[in-house]
């Protein structure tokens, strides 16, 4: 198939980027996004997501005609749907943003179209919610268009090299589909393109993130009787790691970001009684930032009301400026709600405004009065930091830290007292040579 006209809904951290890296084909693209503060930041040259060269991408993109930003769907070769899954309170996935998305499309649908959901859905979305609406308008999906699901599998920071150079999975309606779609990602995409029907593309997207997500649930654990126990889970981790069928990942302070801690979630609901796994794992991680409050409250002798502490990074992961999710930002808030006082720093985000939440633009202005410094992100701002330097910024002299930094006798002997996520302190039967 030919494709002279893209056209993109949803320009979030997948849309935007997808729609830059057709656009830089050579393909007439038409972004769409019914956040009129985003259409008007693209219009006149601002982007609201942080990516390295995406920037560059999108203004040039604009500049030449190739992009084109505006809030309604237009007629195009090809549809493909980015937008936002999140999930209700009770955990079931809200797939109003893919429906509303589906039914804009209907009156630009034409014969011969094809239409791709990129969007993390649980599994039979394509064929039981999308293709009963585009069928609304009269023509036959798999005969008169074509329908896909491609699911998104980059990671931010490196979301315009993997949108390239990873495997694409097209999960087609038919075969006719998968085709179609094969050659809509052939367009930029130099990696393995593997083609087989939706509702095996969907349940691979969620199972990667699953996998993930108990991986980490087991690291989170292992933190916690590391604590106990009084072993370094750090040092522990490595060595188990030598092996050459384990892989275990780091613990932290919880899962964040719009996949791994929401994806399980599909399957859970979908099956409840086959996913007990799957739905352990996800209470742990979801409970991690209590337990990050508990290692502070600790460190303070349980007395958090009033205390004063810096805290560092509440993107969901190191050096991106997702906040999406983002447990960091649950272990502030219930420090606040405890009644410390906290100012809060996010170097990727200095303008982000979170409700509860004391945001400040400078480190300097964290640390300034502070008691405890708690650093949550490992961003390479904060890694890079000395304990020479940081004694110059902060009258603190407690550091409590959920990431795998400031380790050394060099902080201790310049005057902090370190509490680590996952080093207990008893008594190790051999010390560390």
């Amino acid at each position: 198939m030919n494709f002279e006209k893209v056209c993109v809904l949803g320009l979030g951290y997948i849309g935007l980027p997808t729609a830059a890296v057709l656009a830089g084909q050579g393909v007439n693209v038409i972004g769409v996004d019914i956040n009129r503060d985003i259409v008007n930041g693209l219009q006149n040259g601002k982007i609201h997501i942080y990516e390295e060269g995406l920037y560059e991408l999108v203004t040039e993109a604009i500049r030449l005609g190739k992009l084109r930003v505006c809030t309604e769907p237009e007629p195009a070769d090809a549809f493909i749907i980015a937008v936002p899954t999140p999930f209700y309170e009770d955990k079931r996935a809200d797939m109003r943003a893919v429906t509303a998305a589906t039914e804009a499309i209907v009156p630009h649908l034409r014969h011969g179209n094809l239409v791709v959901l990129e969007s993390t859905s649980p599994p039979l979305t394509t064929r039981n919610l999308v293709v009963p609406i585009l069928e609304c308008s009269g023509l036959r999906a798999g005969e008169d268009f074509y329908v896909v699901y491609s699911p998104e599998r980059v990671l931010p920071g490196r979301i315009l090299k993997e949108l390239v150079e990873n495997a694409r999975v097209i999960g087609g309606l038919n075969k006719l589909s998968a085709v179609a779609g094969r050659d809509l990602y052939s367009l930029f995409a130099k990696g393995q393109i593997v083609l087989t029907d939706c509702t095996t593309a969907e349940m691979v997207k969620l199972m990667e993130n699953t996998y993930r997500d108990i991986n980490i649930a087991i690291a989170n654990e292992f933190s916690r009787l590391a604590d106990r126990f009084g072993v370094d889970i750090w040092e522990a981790i490595s060595i188990a790691n030598l092996h050459p069928r384990v892989k275990i990942l780091t613990p932290g302070v919880g899962v964040g970001g719009h996949c791994i801690g929401v994806d399980p979630w599909f399957l859970v609901e979908a099956a409840p009684e086959l996913t007990p796994l799957i739905y352990t794992a996800r209470r742990v991680n979801d409970a991690q930032p209590h337990y990050i409050v508990a290692l502070v409250r600790r460190a303070l002798q349980d007395q958090l009301f009033g205390r004063r502490i810096a805290a560092l990074g509440l993107s969901y992961k190191p050096d991106v400026d997702d906040l999406r999710e983002s447990p960091a930002i649950e272990v502030v808030k219930k420090l606040v709600e405890a009644g410390a006082v906290v100012k809060a720093f996010e170097p990727y985000k200095v303008d982000a405004k979170i409700d509860g939440i004391q945001m400040v633009s400078k480190l300097e202005t964290a640390l300034a009065d502070a008691e405890v410094v708690l650093l949550l992100v490992g961003h390479k701002q904060f890694l890079s930091l000395t304990p020479q330097q940081l004694i110059l910024q902060t009258p603190a002299r407690l550091i409590v830290t959920a990431a795998n930094a400031w380790r050394g006798k060099e902080w201790t002997e310049a005057g902090f007292n370190m509490i680590h996520l996952g080093i207990g302190k008893g008594d190790k039967v051999f010390p560390a040579v």
